[in-house]
């Protein structure tokens, strides 16, 4: 009988690109993971890929294989989580991946009461802004905002966290608190640019109904938003960021949030006032196989379905009046 451990490597190599991803997944050695796949050539009576050092590629047999194996596999897995559904035990290993901002102010704090729900599922976290490939890096959930949602994935509201100007006392006692959009271009901006592709995450400017992008003051920019959000504890300028993050840092006292006042409109044929939008930042559980979600991803996304509408960052109320 053809042993299913070497089926699984095979499987797992060509998923992740390599033996060695295959030996990670499963926490053995290259060594052992290319051993077991020889094994089943043996056993098979035919090679199925040719590997060099640098790559890999599946024979004509390897590729017939492959395309009837691995769905057995899959109903393999889906037969184990079911039956351990049964006795209302979550099991195995959980990997999940994660914006970095979301993943150190939100989705940390949240996870011991839920490792205490489920004792015997092995927790993986992946905190990154980076493109991560669920496939190759075999990752059960991603959990991502709007703007870097992947097409063809399928996905599941989260939560959509306030995003607010934040600046601290001092800058304003310094500097002076703006009162409508267009005085923010007098002030020190703060920006962030995305890492992965380098693009700025533009304030949310709109001018008649259409967004625009006035010619802010950039004081710094930055890769890492928390980065950003130390800098404006420290008196640096005034940042745009989620409530997640800032929360502790308004409660005591550190940052305020600015609330700009609506601008009159001035002569019809004038162009309109420059106004802030409230927008909010969307965060969605991303899933690679549409047609099946494991017990165990969905008892997860159920679990922050359920605590995300409690968290402080949602209930932070704004004062319209300035102080």
């Amino acid at each position: 009988m053809t042993n299913l451990r070497a089926i699984d490597i095979f499987v797992k190599a060509l998923e992740g690109g390599s033996i060695a991803s295959a030996a990670r997944q499963l926490g053995i050695s290259p060594a052992a993971a290319s051993q077991n796949i020889a094994r089943l050539e043996r056993e098979l009576g035919t090679r199925l890929m040719t590997r060099t050092t640098r790559s890999m590629a599946l024979t004509e047999a390897g590729e017939r294989y492959l395309a009837r194996v691995a769905p057995v596999l899959d109903e393999l897995a889906r037969a184990q989580a079911d039956v351990s559904l049964v006795h209302g035990v979550v099991q195995g290993r959980l990997r999940v991946a994660c914006m970095a901002a979301f993943g150190r102010h939100v989705l940390a704090p949240l996870l011991p009461a839920f490792q205490a729900r489920h004792p015997q599922l092995e927790l993986e976290l992946l905190v990154t802004d980076r493109d991560v490939d669920v496939l190759k890096e075999d990752v059960d959930v991603s959990i991502r905002y709007r703007d870097v949602l992947e097409p063809g994935m399928s996905v599941r509201p989260l939560a959509a966290m306030p995003r607010f100007l934040y600046a601290s006392p001092a800058y304003l006692e310094k500097h002076g608190r703006p009162q409508v959009a267009e005085d923010l271009l007098q002030h020190a901006c703060l920006q962030y640019r995305r890492e992965r592709d380098g693009r700025f995450m533009r304030w949310p400017f709109v001018r008649d109904g259409r967004r625009v992008d006035p010619g802010l003051r950039i004081a710094a920019i930055g890769t890492d938003i928390d980065a950003l959000v130390e800098l404006a504890v420290a008196g640096g300028g005034i940042v745009w960021a989620g409530s997640f993050i800032t929360q502790r840092h308004v409660q005591e006292g550190r940052l305020v949030p600015l609330v700009l006042q609506p601008a009159r409109k001035g002569r019809k044929a004038a162009p309109g006032p420059l106004q802030l939008e409230e927008v909010t930042l969307d965060f969605f559980a991303c899933f690679r196989d549409r047609q099946y979600v494991p017990a165990k991803v969905r008892s997860f996304v159920d679990y922050l379905l359920e605590v995300l509408p409690g968290h402080p960052a949602l209930a932070q109320v704004m004062s319209s009046e300035a102080p």
